[in-house]
């Protein structure tokens, strides 16, 4: 049952009804598109690629001009407009394949970059808590008897000792 339009229906900052879609979602899993568009990307980016793809380009030119010297006529004549779709169409998947597996690894990147930095962060708090009982041990080593002390305050309780023995009970 349809609502009748109003100058509401109309303005572009007010959200209108949902419609549904006759065409169906698609239901692809975004990690295995993702792992694809990476592959095709990976891929697209060395020289075996460049190779086979220029070696196809000298292969369609050359096909399609011994084809026209011989017959008069080729699948595809100067100036090539289906070669050109073809690229054309090659160039307009492969951007955003390639801009999918970039996406992807910038986020790998900041998922790394987070946890190096939790890590450097533990290993500071690490640090400084290894500082802090270090000068702590420092400290009480500091107000430790040593054993020099220990003997030089023995010695004099030991001539004290002897003084008091030698002087006479008063």
């Amino acid at each position: 049952m349809a609502r009748p339009r109003t100058h509401v229906d109309e303005r572009l900052d007010t959200p209108g009804l949902r419609r549904r879609s006759l065409l169906p979602k698609p239901k692809a899993d975004p990690d295995r598109f993702g792992r694809f568009a990476e592959g095709f990307a990976r891929s697209m980016g060395t020289a075996n690629f460049i190779f086979w793809m220029t070696l196809f380009i000298i292969v369609w030119i050359g096909l399609n001009a011994i084809l026209v010297k011989t017959n008069g006529t080729a699948p595809d004549p100067w100036p090539f407009i289906f070669l050109t779709l073809l690229l054309s169409l090659q160039a307009s998947y492969a951007s955003p394949l390639i801009l999918l597996a970039a996406n992807r690894q910038e986020a790998r990147d900041r998922i790394a970059m987070d946890a190096d930095r939790k890590q450097a962060a533990q290993s500071r708090a690490d640090m400084d808590y290894l500082a802090r009982e270090i000068a702590s041990l420092r400290t009480r080593m500091g107000e430790m008897a040593t054993r020099d002390f220990i003997r030089s305050e023995l010695r004099d309780l030991l001539e004290e000792l002897d003084r008091r023995e030698v002087e006479p009970a008063s």
